[in-house]
């Protein structure tokens, strides 16, 4: 009996020590919640997220490590981006986990290179130096499977309430769609300046949707409204036509 019981311990143990384990917490903030604040040094001097970026629409970005392939074309992308991020009031904070002079000189290095044919750019948005990894544990970005040390591709989409919007993760070996960033971004401003849905697939100046009627009553109702940019194509599913095409910076 009690050498049963040993083995059964036995294997309890092995198989608890066969999984990543990490003494400290790590979690996911959730959709809706405030984001979790931080205050840390970065390229562009001490920052305190998000208070620094009051009312603005905010993008974490977190990346594995500095000097990698794949990193280096998704930040060039970024910075090709500054413009139009800018144009939509949105501010961009990168994070990982390496030092901040790792920071500064692969920042120095990126900004000679051309890539897809354009002239290098100036890198205008903040990296922040993470390496006691109590930012990358408040905002879920290291996956014990993946790595213990090394962020995961995170995005967090957090509007000028500090609220998150929208959360997205990418492995390692896959860069991020930058454009459908954008697109979340524009989608979200859209809805909260129109109180509207997006539907599948939804671009800027494409017809957006109207909360579905409940019942078919409801859809009568809907039906009977003279309002020329509203239409459906059937009973639950209603689209309307918008003046103008998305949310921009006043």
């Amino acid at each position: 009996m009690k050498t049963k019981l040993y083995l059964l311990l036995l294997f309890v143990l092995i198989t608890f020590k066969g999984f990543p384990q990490d003494k400290k917490e790590t979690r996911i903030p959730l959709i809706g919640e405030l984001a979790p604040e931080f205050t840390a040094e970065s390229t562009m001097g001490k920052i305190t997220f998000p208070t620094d970026y009051y009312m603005k629409w905010k993008i974490l970005f977190s990346h594995p490590a500095d000097f990698t392939s794949v990193c280096s074309t998704e930040l060039i992308e970024l910075a090709a981006l500054q413009s139009q991020f800018a144009s939509l009031d949105a501010k961009i904070v990168v994070l990982s986990t390496d030092g901040l002079n790792s920071h500064m000189e692969w920042v120095r290095s990126m900004e000679t290179v051309r890539y897809k044919g354009r002239n290098p750019v100036k890198i205008t948005f903040p990296l922040v130096s993470d390496q006691n990894l109590e930012i990358s544990r408040k905002y879920g970005m290291l996956h014990s499977y993946a790595s213990i040390t090394r962020d995961v591709r995170g995005v967090f989409i957090i509007d000028p309430s500090d609220k998150i919007r929208a959360i997205f993760f990418y492995p390692m070996e896959v860069g991020r769609n930058l454009d459908e960033i954008v697109r979340t971004l524009i989608a979200l401003q859209t809805n909260e300046s129109n109180k509207v849905l997006l539907p599948a697939n939804w671009v800027p100046g494409q017809d957006v949707m109207v909360p579905a009627p409940k019942t078919v009553d409801e859809a009568e109702k809907l039906a009977k409204n003279k309002d020329a940019d509203l239409y459906s194509v059937i009973w639950y599913m209603w689209f309307k036509k918008l003046k103008v095409e998305a949310p921009m910076k006043k």
